[in-house]
């Protein structure tokens, strides 16, 4: 499965979640399959949606937050994992898309194929953390996106990008304040 159609599958299951979703391709696929004031994109802040997800779940406790990652980008803020896990924070769902590759870039390898990044996950203190394959993804969203956090899934996907794919059209300042709102209501 391409990781644009896993991307699709993850923005159609989620309902009134809050999602900060990672910087390149992956933020571009979410905008395509589901743009709505909810989701928080990261514009060129690469390894930096788990933190910021990890803020916004300390922030907003009746709230659940997921956080929509690449391998490339959570192995670039690899740190923040044990920050997570020892957050304990319950509403903090994590979905990695792992292609082994840096595809907002042109593929170049990441090193996933050698580190498990569930097991990290696990050993930093999530209280679940599994791999599954692409094909598994629509079966496991429902229970995953149910599941007290912190908690990682994550889906083997892919090489490969959609060609001629939108960029998110909206600013910043503009993410920001449409994250707020939808923070607040």
């Amino acid at each position: 499965m391409h990781r644009a159609d896993a991307v699709k599958l993850v923005m159609e299951a989620v309902k009134d979640e809050l999602v900060v979703v990672c910087n390149g391709m992956i933020g571009r696929e979410a905008f395509t399959a589901k743009d709505r004031e909810a989701n928080f994109y990261m514009i060129g802040s690469m390894g930096l949606a788990l933190s910021i997800g990890l803020g916004v779940a300390i922030s907003q406790p009746k709230k659940r937050v997921v956080v929509l990652d690449g391998d490339g980008n959570v192995l670039m803020g690899a740190g923040v994992l044990a920050s997570a896990g020892a957050s304990g924070a319950k509403n903090l769902l994590h979905v990695v898309l792992d292609n082994e590759a840096h595809g907002s870039t042109g593929d170049q390898c990441t090193i996933s194929s050698k580190v498990r990044l569930e097991a990290i996950a696990k050993a930093s203190g999530y209280r679940w953390a599994e791999r599954v394959p692409a094909e598994r993804l629509s079966a496991e969203l429902p229970g995953f996106l149910a599941r007290e956090g912190p908690a990682m899934l994550l889906v083997k996907v892919d090489k490969g990008n959609v060609h001629g794919i939108a960029r998110v059209i909206h600013e910043p300042p503009e993410i920001a304040r449409r994250f707020a709102r939808a923070c607040q209501a």
